[in-house]
């Protein structure tokens, strides 16, 4: 007999996890499963394992609302994984885990009212099928198995190591040797701080600047708070408050005045680097601060090992590999014996999960997103997409009290099925990207763009509000106003 769950989450990772705790706590008595492709959970933080590998956000709002962090602000790896194995300790999440099932389909059927899911058992090559009333899509944005590889003239003659941080390999050695970490985003200034003493010499290979914060690894309230005795959940909330109110002070700013708040952040990356640094050329992007994410650098470790002579950075287009290193568009030639590939991400686009609906063959990019959650077309299936300037785990905790809610409003309606339909007022509406590139537009986004599903020009078929907006708006969702039909 085919195994049936009321609820099956897709992926163990930060917002699996959370989706796990949230329908325990909100919805006893409903059933769910929780499958993953990776051997454990954890998500990106089982995934990433290169040198240094560490939040790009604040624990305190990376973490959930509803699990206190009780650490430094800035984590390693490791510690979230400690943090996440904790989580399901608590609650008693692993006995709806099951790893190393790879979700390959998801067929609805109106007339059984549930999802069949086709998985692979990646342990005993078997084919798994189970059924699900609703499908809940928590595994992330970005493919696991490998990153994104740009193809450049002459790799194939380089004679050293390729390495890219997503699947870094154990047996990698640095030692004394030099490297040209090519990429400018949040995994090179992890990563080559990390590598820094122990490599000969280490150059940043970017095509173009990145904004950089540098600030100490600490949260002095957080700490005031925790020497006064103050419960745990207290002060995590207090913190997270007040990490809230001076982020949306920093982005009303960077929105009212982006000339002024552009030269506070580059003077304080400027104080911090070598007398007579090129910071024009190297540390000023042409994008406005918060039209792509602020990262984060802890106790400035990139910069001080800039100062120490230990890491250059060259700014410019690679022309090709050669046998022993890089020759880049100014001619330059940057000698290297291992090249790290920090070139970020490939989107995987709903799970990379073939979707049927009654026999038909679903296209994401045909579909409309309702609120950033759910799709026309797809009935009882929600989608977990994090914020792209503010912690991934925001979104995901709300998006499960909404969940949670829908859930909720199927039984008292005693209706089997939900999906977003547009109302004829909709029918002939403007419809955008599903990323608007003139407020975020990092590169794994514009190259995959034409594959997501796409906005409206109205609520709710729009997502993109800030968590201190969204966080109530969601809350307040009229579910009855037309656009989400009940049978």
């Amino acid at each position: 007999m085919t195994e049936h769950v009321d609820v099956l989450v897709v992926g163990a990772g930060i917002s699996g996890i959370g989706a796990a705790y949230h329908l325990q706590d909100q919805r006893p008595g409903t059933s769910f499963l929780v499958l993953d492709a990776l051997p454990s959970y954890g998500g990106t933080w089982w995934t990433h394992r290169y040198p240094g590998v560490r939040s790009d956000s604040d624990l305190f709002t990376l973490g959930y609302r509803f699990h206190p962090w009780s650490g430094d602000p800035i984590a390693t790896g490791r510690q979230i994984l400690q943090y996440l194995g904790a989580v399901i300790a608590e609650h008693d999440l692993e006995r709806h885990i099951r790893y190393r099932h790879r979700i390959e389909s998801a067929e609805w059927s109106s007339e059984a009212s549930c999802w069949t899911i086709t998985a692979t058992n990646l342990g005993t090559d078997e084919t798994v099928k189970l059924t699900a009333g609703f499908v809940w899509m928590c595994q992330g944005y970005y493919r696991h198995g490998e990153g994104y590889k740009p193809q450049w003239d002459g790799l194939e003659d380089f004679e050293g190591e390729v390495l890219h941080p997503q699947e870094w390999p154990d047996e990698a050695e640095l030692a004394g040797k030099r490297v040209v970490v090519i990429g400018s985003g949040a995994t090179a200034a992890t990563l080559i701080p990390a590598i820094a003493d122990d490599a000969a010499h280490v150059t940043m290979l970017q095509r173009s600047p990145t904004y950089f914060m540098a600030r100490p690894n600490v949260n002095e309230l957080a700490n005031t708070l925790r020497a006064l005795d103050i419960p745990p959940e207290w002060t995590h909330e207090i913190v997270r408050r007040q990490i809230f109110k001076t982020t949306a002070e920093m982005r009303a700013a960077a929105s009212s005045d982006p000339e002024k708040v552009k030269k506070v952040v580059v003077d304080s990356m400027r104080s911090q680097l070598p007398e007579g640094f090129d910071v024009d050329r190297h540390f000023t992007p042409s994008y406005r601060v918060w039209q792509q994410r602020l990262a984060i650098l802890p106790d400035g470790d990139l910069f001080r090992a800039i100062r120490e002579g230990k890491v250059s950075v060259v700014t410019d287009t690679i022309e090709r590999f050669t046998k022993d290193g890089i020759t880049v568009g100014s001619g330059e030639h940057l000698e290297a014996d291992v090249v790290i590939t920090a070139t970020g991400f490939d989107l995987a686009v709903m799970g990379d999960i073939d979707l049927v609906v009654d026999g038909k063959d679903i296209d994401p990019a045909d579909l409309v997103t309702y609120r950033g959650i759910m799709f026309t077309e797809l009935p009882n299936l929600a989608y977990v997409f994090g914020y792209f300037r503010a912690s991934w785990t925001l979104r995901a905790d709300i998006i499960s009290d909404f969940v949670c809610r829908l859930l909720a409003e199927l039984d008292l309606r005693g209706a089997k099925k939900v999906v977003p339909v547009l109302r004829p007022h909709d029918a002939d509406m403007s419809l955008i990207s599903w990323v608007d590139p003139a407020n975020f537009n990092p590169g794994y986004m514009m190259r995959t763009m034409h594959r997501m599903p796409k906005q409206g020009d109205r609520d709710p078929w729009t997502w993109g509000l800030e968590y201190a907006e969204e966080k109530n708006v969601l809350a307040g969702v009229d579910l009855d106003d037309g656009t989400l039909a009940f049978s």
